[in-house]
């Protein structure tokens, strides 16, 4: 995982990403990685739309930002 937010760090892609706060609450975000450290980050986060830190130990899972589906 850490491979993956460093690469978005440089390019600049949007992630999607599904995480675990301390207390245990899942969320599904996109995020803007701004910086790497070895145990977590920094990205801009657009559901709170403003920086967070996250530990990398608490992803769930992170790729890409899938594109928009449309339904029936």
């Amino acid at each position: 995982m850490r491979s993956i937010l460093l690469k978005a760090a440089s390019s600049g892609e949007l992630l999607e990403m599904i995480y675990q706060d301390c207390k245990g609450s899942i969320s599904q975000r996109g995020i803007k990685v701004l910086s790497v450290k070895e145990e977590s980050f920094r990205a801009y986060c657009y559901i709170r739309k403003q920086q967070r830190t996250f530990k990398i130990s608490n992803i769930l899972s992170v790729g890409p930002v899938r594109s928009m589906r449309r339904g029936a």
